[in-house]
């Protein structure tokens, strides 16, 4: 058989793309691959769930119009299909007067992404959020919180009852495009379709260069670690709380994240990953170590970043580093209520000069497309990035 399309990875990136195919080429036959045993075992399912309402990107970026776009279509996603969400706002918090500055220039941005925020002062603060400490906000009333390998599972159920294929615990090593299709398969079987997207995720730069393509930048693993704070501080902020970002880093930040559950998390940090899938403390996989340690971009990067790298990193390694992270603006937190959580891991897409890319990026060919760079906020976006991709890979 020879599928109109078959798609490596399920994410809730890939689920979004059969979902749209689906929806407009009703008639399409489509398979997805995923090496797991089922969807969404990654970047979808270790984040912080929360849903941007896009203040942080570059006015007329990628990035800035999908999140808009996303913000509404999580929403009504989980409207249709009854999946828990909440909008509770998120405070963006100021602590002197240097940070005063970059929530002001960081509220002139969100405006130029179409965003109303609301500036509050010391004294409103104080008031609707009396555990935590701060000279100045920005109040995005819009972000929310839902569960996105929920929403995953939730697409995998859709396309499947749409006559989608979904074949798990079955990684691709082997891709070739021919004139008239894509062959791809594994040592044991092969598969044909017409047209081939790529959402690889944590693989993205491995499954470019198996099926042939330029590869010169890497996917290099931040590891952010979380901590839970325990049930009786499940009150302790009303919004998620984050700190003022600095324009020079390419993070946001160790914020208090408000989750679906109840639940109240602290994190992330950002430190390098030495296991691009691995979640534990101390995993630690060579093969990809040694993918970055002998590619000079990160080398590069890393002494663009040296000191906030080693501010990071002393984060991960003493706890109470971490904790004075958090008290600049929740000084009611102690060592004790900093609970285990699991981590996450983002996939983040390093040029050969050293530098980050911030935006969507996407290779194609005449019958492949890669999406090479899904960042945060992919989860936010999946959907109009699913619509994207499957517009590209038609007109292709």
């Amino acid at each position: 058989m020879i599928y109109d399309y078959a798609i490596i990875g399920g994410g809730i990136v890939g689920l979004a793309t059969a979902m749209h195919i689906l929806e407009t080429q009703k008639d399409s036959t489509i398979v997805i691959f995923e090496k797991e045993d089922q969807c969404a075992k990654h970047q979808t399912s270790h984040n912080s769930g929360v849903i941007h309402a896009g203040i942080y990107y570059e006015p007329g970026s990628l990035k800035a119009k999908l999140c808009r776009e996303g913000l509404e279509a999580t929403k009504a996603f989980c409207d249709k299909y009854k999946i828990p969400y909440k909008v509770c706002g998120k405070l963006i918090v100021a602590t002197n007067p240097l940070e005063e500055k970059r929530i002001d220039a960081l509220f002139e941005r969100a405006k130029a992404n179409g965003l109303k925020l609301k500036k509050i002062d010391n004294k409103t603060l104080r008031k609707i959020e009396p555990n935590i400490k701060g000279t100045k906000a920005l109040l995005s009333a819009e972000t929310g919180m839902v569960d996105y390998q929920k929403m995953a599972i939730k697409m995998a159920e859709v396309i499947k009852n749409k006559g989608a294929t979904i074949k798990l615990n079955l990684s691709i090593n082997r891709i070739s495009e021919k004139f008239d299709l894509v062959e791809l398969g594994n040592n044991n079987s092969t598969w044909q379709a017409k047209k081939l997207i790529v959402c690889g995720g944590l693989q993205a730069d491995r499954l470019a260069k198996i099926a042939g393509m330029k590869v010169d930048f890497k996917i290099i693993p931040f590891r952010g670690e979380y901590f839970r704070l325990p049930n009786s501080k499940k009150s302790i902020v009303k919004h998620h709380i984050y700190p003022a970002p600095d324009p020079a880093l390419p993070f946001l930040g160790i914020h208090l994240t408000k989750m679906i559950d109840g639940s109240v998390t602290v994190g992330p940090n950002a430190v390098i990953g030495f296991s691009r899938e691995g979640y534990p403390k101390l995993s630690m996989n060579f093969r990809d170590i040694s993918s970055y340690i002998t590619f000079p971009g990160f080398w590069k990067l890393l002494w663009e970043y040296r000191f906030h790298a080693i501010y990071e990193l002393k984060g991960s390694l003493i706890k109470r580093s971490y904790l004075k992270s958090c008290q600049k603006y929740c000084p009611n937190l102690t060592i004790d209520d900093l609970l285990p959580y699991r981590a996450g891991i983002r996939a983040q897409l390093v040029t050969r000069e050293g530098k980050i890319v911030h935006d969507f990026l996407f290779c194609q060919t005449a019958r492949m497309l890669h999406v090479i760079n899904a960042p945060s906020p992919a989860a936010t976006s999946a959907i109009p990035i699913g619509r994207i991709i499957a517009e590209k890979s038609k007109s292709n």
